[in-house]
């Protein structure tokens, strides 16, 4: 069923693998929102496996990309709802913490996916691609594919939000450090002196945003060779400038996510690599850890050498290069989601 929650747009689905009881476990999942198909994705994994733990879910969703008081929302109905635990991609990682710790402290166990929180150690784990080393692999791939001319790069770099949200930081960053730039405060993007960093700017993680993130640096720069997207569907958007200036042909653009539209613009050349992430092993992760906690207060360990359990990354290319490892596009097909 559906059901509108006053005063707010947030809306939840919910599900159950079975008839309620008074010991039923109550999942709560809270993504950025309930279009991009990184969390439809998401939203799916964890309601296959819901039913088939008979676990009863809650979904919710922000309106836009960013839209932080509805995920502050979504948490204040879960805990009162009696909800054992939360699966949460947050907007903000650092302002959603204090609704986090009212949670904990109700007795949820949370479990943020894809983003960590700012602490990590906010949530009681996460379950995520290494993004570091995500955007690390498109950085070395797009150094590696223009080589000596990496030295001449212009590059633009196409973010998530101003807030600067864990996940877009780290992409940004080790896309950076792959392709050769020195980092200055890696725990922020923006404060480099690189000089072949034309500029950043936002796209919300959608087409349109990257559209206009894209025609904006251009506005600084016709010459950007080298395109550094936070997902697909900015990609996308940037393509689509690039194509109204005549300049898709010369244009290196690079992601993340992996899903099937944008594996499908890898094999069509509008995206020269993407590096891959699971969304269902995420979320399946997510509510196989809810259960343990409402079962037996058992949390997840992390992945060894980690802060986070690591659901891994692959880079999906058609044209490789020596140094990087890679799969293709086929092969990011069979793996693909959306």
């Amino acid at each position: 069923m559906k059901k509108l929650i006053a005063g707010s747009a947030l809306v939840a689905l919910c599900v159950t693998g079975g008839t309620a009881v008074a010991d039923e476990i109550k999942a709560c999942l809270i993504t950025k929102t309930d279009t991009n198909p990184f969390f439809v994705k998401m939203r799916e994994g964890a309601l296959a496996e819901s039913e088939k733990l008979g676990v009863s879910l809650s979904t919710y969703a922000g309106k836009v990309d960013g839209d932080h008081e509805t995920q502050v929302a979504a948490i204040e109905t879960c805990i009162a709802d009696g909800a054992n635990g939360i699966l949460l991609t947050a907007s903000d990682t650092s302002s959603i913490v204090s609704a986090v710790a009212q949670a904990r402290d109700a007795g949820l166990v949370v479990i943020a996916l894809d983003t960590p929180l700012d602490p990590i150690d906010a949530a009681d784990m996460t379950f995520a691609t290494d993004n570091f080393v995500a955007g690390e692999l498109i950085g070395k791939w797009a150094a590696a594919t223009l080589g000596d001319e990496a030295a001449n790069a212009k590059i633009g770099m196409l973010d998530i939000a101003v807030s600067q949200p864990t996940v877009g930081v780290l992409r940004d960053q080790g896309f950076l450090q792959g392709f050769g730039i020195d980092l200055a405060d890696p725990n922020k993007w923006g404060d480099e002196d690189d000089p072949r960093i034309v500029g950043h700017d936002v796209t919300a993680g959608n087409e349109e945003g990257g559209r206009r993130a894209m025609e904006n640096l251009l506005a600084l720069d016709p010459m950007i060779n080298v395109v550094y997207t936070i997902n697909e569907p900015a990609a996308a958007g940037a393509y689509e400038a690039l194509k109204a200036f005549g300049r898709e042909n010369d244009v290196i653009i690079v992601s993340v996510d992996g899903g099937c539209p944008g594996v499908a613009n890898v094999k069509a050349g509008v995206i020269g690599a993407t590096s891959q992430q699971y969304p269902l092993l995420m979320a399946s992760k997510g509510i196989e850890a809810i259960v343990a906690w409402a079962k037996d207060g058992t949390k997840p360990a992390n992945t060894p050498g980690k802060d986070f359990f690591d659901t891994g990354v692959a880079l999906i290319t058609d044209h490789p290069v020596d140094g990087v490892d890679s799969i293709n596009s086929d092969e990011g097909t069979d793996l693909c989601w959306g």
